[in-house]
């Protein structure tokens, strides 16, 4: 079955593509398109979904490129990819250079693309919760900005991810936002038994927005209200699944 991707108007001609579970070589649990080697997959597939993903977006295997997630704000800009380590510990990449795909792993967090239109320098983020509160995507922007990119040029697009009638969190989880910013209330509302419903793509992109680049959309799909196109982890866990599988978002120049 051939790959199936969401793409966003917004980042011009800048080949990308918000990759979900449909194709690839993955069985049962994991099937089709797993791409995260934190899962309990063998390697071999993830590898062969991997390679199949970088042969469509149009580059060599070996420079698509992900990181070790840690739900950071660490950048990584790669000007030349010699110098890249795939075992750096950071949630994002910006480059200036052409034939390099930058990835990220998703499986209900955020992944947003960015791409300058007029110079044509990428970014990748990956933008949990955790990430977007301590400032993965303005740090991305920066690094962007610090390669020649201009804020008014940058556009930024958000990927399938948990939308907020399916994110129950507990009052924790809110007071952390709140002891950031109280005004961050407005991404929450009430649920039962004392819990709540966190916005994250809407947290992300005010965050975006905040930060002065061109424009900034959502792609208006829910990983966990659709387990037959993405992966989930909350699915996963609601539902007793013993792993679960993980989506690759993925830009090029």
């Amino acid at each position: 079955m051939a790959l199936y991707f969401i793409k966003s108007p917004l980042l011009g001609q800048a080949k990308h593509g918000f990759f979900t579970r449909i194709g690839g070589v993955s069985q049962g649990q994991f099937a089709e398109l797993n791409c995260g080697f934190g899962s309990s997959e063998n390697k071999v597939f993830i590898r062969q979904n991997r390679a199949l993903i970088a042969q469509d977006i149009g580059v060599k295997d070996e420079h698509l490129l992900t990181v070790k997630q840690v739900h950071s704000s660490n950048v990584i800009t790669i000007e030349n990819i010699a110098d890249f380590e795939a075992s750096s510990e950071a949630d994002a990449m910006v480059t200036n250079q052409s034939g390099i795909a930058l990835a990220v792993l998703t499986a209900d967090c955020a992944p947003v693309l960015f791409h300058d239109l007029a110079t044509g320098i990428i970014g990748a983020a990956h933008a949990g919760w955790r990430g977007a509160i301590c400032g993965v995507l303005e740090a991305t922007i920066a690094a962007m900005c610090d390669l020649g990119a201009q804020r008014g040029q940058i556009m930024a697009a958000v990927g399938p991810c948990i939308s907020q009638k399916n994110y129950e969190v507990g009052q924790e989880f809110l007071e952390e936002f709140l002891d950031e910013n109280t005004s961050y209330s407005r991404f929450f509302i009430n649920a039962p038994q004392e819990k709540y419903l966190f916005d994250l793509p809407g947290f992300a992109l005010h965050r975006l927005r905040q930060a002065r680049i061109a424009g900034a959309e959502w792609c208006g799909q829910c990983t966990y209200a659709n387990p037959e196109m993405f992966f989930s982890y909350r699915y996963s866990q609601h539902n007793s699944l013993p792993n679960y599988g993980r989506m690759l978002s993925v830009i090029t120049n």
